[in-house]
């Protein structure tokens, strides 16, 4: 009998989230592919291949779901495959403050939220996601309050008492509004430069440097029982030098100094700040890490080892924080010719999540999306397969990494193999404690480009800097904001 990635989080030794982020049209909108079209059934309209559906067009901002979930009348392949492979659900989108916040004050409807000086909120798409998750005794996780990149453009043109003032009644009205209903929330997202120091966005220039510590804590106000977190990109791992206080012995196949990670000196600051957080009394349970990973990429693009990844985890872990992946996808189409993708992207999220999973404070798995036929890589940087589920919503190679990894904490406590990565004729795998195996072979060298010889237009990609091989994205901005 197939067993899917809830029922196998459901057997490991200790609570394990395995979400996924979600998006509505999908979830209740039928897809061509849901349908068997017969055009000799009920007068030519096409049959539902899973269950029956009254089609709601949910992008459109006049056609939303209502907030009493009475417009959810459809059983696509996407809600199917979502509701028996996971046990949470991250809302990707319409929960960022842009989105939720309309031009024009006033209420939408006698159900809606206040009305404020500052636009009128729209709820309706993630009030009908969180009933349907709600409905299927699935976790829900809010993403995000604080970003950025998603702030409402009035922001720029108002005072710094206004925008501190702006920012905690958007904290207070979408927590107070979804309060006992989503319990743990991104709290600020991407505050990090890619040095480690914080972004000079609108927020550190309107509030200072202590406004994440501010937001928090008016988090905490407004739902005392909710798990709070910090989440980031590009931190995902730790070199031996900064959190061992050795080395590994150098240079490797790639041409990367073993020692240090990809992105260390964020990874670092990231450190930092969260234990700054900690230190000052800040009201923070959780840290993420986002793992946007790229097979191919080179520099700091270049995916994290997984006892890099397993190095940062714990030193987080170690203060008193629970840690979660919190994005991941892979993308694999810029491998070079002759990689087998398939296999590239299956060990990256086996290994990496068996790190994850090796480490008692890690808590929670989630993916961005899970099938390829919805990913916001397409739209953000090409035409990529970066997720466990294809364009047909088939269970692809990936699929079984990630099992892989979730099984890694399913044996009892004393059994001989299964067990933190391993099997019973090797135990531990070697991944989890050293960058090589015995061979000398670097982990992830079958596929990643080497620093010193990047392939032929790789200077064209976004951030490649012809001098060093480095990503040169400007502070502040997502590398798939960048010019090309």
């Amino acid at each position: 009998m197939t067993t899917t990635l809830r029922e196998t989080a459901a057997s490991c030794r200790r609570e394990v989230y395995i979400g996924a982020a979600v998006l509505p049209r999908p979830l209740f909108v039928l897809d061509y592919d849901d349908v068997d079209v017969d055009h000799d059934h009920d007068g030519g309209c096409p049959r539902p291949r899973i269950g029956c559906a009254t089609i709601s067009t949910v992008d459109d901002d006049d056609e939303k779901p209502s907030a009493n979930g009475n417009r959810m009348t459809s059983t696509t392949r996407y809600s199917g495959i979502l509701s028996s492979e996971f046990n949470s659900v991250v809302i990707e989108h319409h929960l960022k403050w842009s989105p939720l916040v309309h031009a024009l004050p006033g209420p939408i409807s006698q159900s809606s939220p206040p009305e404020t000086t500052l636009g009128r909120y729209d709820f309706r798409h993630v009030d009908a996601m969180v009933d349907w998750a709600m409905s299927r005794n699935m976790h829900v996780k809010g993403h995000v309050l604080i970003w950025h990149i998603t702030s409402p453009p009035f922001l720029e043109d108002m005072s710094p008492d206004d925008v501190r003032g702006a920012v905690k009644r958007h904290i207070f009205a979408t927590m107070g509004y979804f309060r006992d209903r989503i319990r743990m929330w991104d709290v600020v997202n991407e505050a990090l430069a890619s040095d480690g120091t914080l972004v000079e966005n609108v927020f550190y220039r309107k509030m200072g440097p202590g406004y994440i510590g501010e937001c928090f804590r008016w988090a905490h106000e407004a739902d005392p029982n909710s798990f709070l977190i910090y989440n980031d990109n590009k931190v995902e791992g730790c070199g031996i030098r900064d959190c061992d206080g050795g080395s590994d012995g150098g240079i490797g196949a790639s041409g990367r100094l073993g020692a240090d990670a990809p992105n260390q000196a964020k990874s670092d600051g990231y450190y930092r700040l969260l234990k700054s957080l900690v230190d000052d009394g800040v009201p923070i349970h959780g840290a993420g890490m986002q793992a946007h990973f790229d097979a191919s990429g080179i520099g700091r693009n270049r995916p994290p080892t997984p006892s890099m990844v397993k190095r940062q985890i714990r030193r987080i872990g170690e203060l008193g924080l629970k840690v979660n992946i919190s994005e991941m996808d892979v993308r694999v189409s810029k491998l070079k010719a002759g990689v087998n993708r398939d296999m590239a992207q299956t060990i990256i999220y086996r290994d990496v999540l068996t790190a994850a999973l090796s480490e008692s404070c890690f808590h929670g798995i989630w993916l961005w999306g899970f099938s390829d036929r919805h990913t916001w890589v397409k739209n953000f940087y090409h035409d990529d397969t970066p997720l466990i589920f294809d364009d047909a919503y088939e269970r692809k190679m990936a699929y079984r990494g990630v099992e892989d990894a979730l099984r890694s904490i399913t044996c009892p406590d004393g059994s001989d193999g299964g067990c933190d990565g391993g099997d019973a004729a090797t135990g531990v795998a070697w991944y989890l404690e050293s960058d090589y195996n015995e061979a000398g072979d670097e982990w992830g060298s079958d596929w990643m480009t080497p620093e010193s010889d990047p392939e032929e237009g790789e200077e064209n990609f976004r951030g490649w800097n012809e001098e060093n091989g480095r990503d040169t994205t400007k502070e502040g901005l997502p590398d798939w904001l960048q010019p090309p």
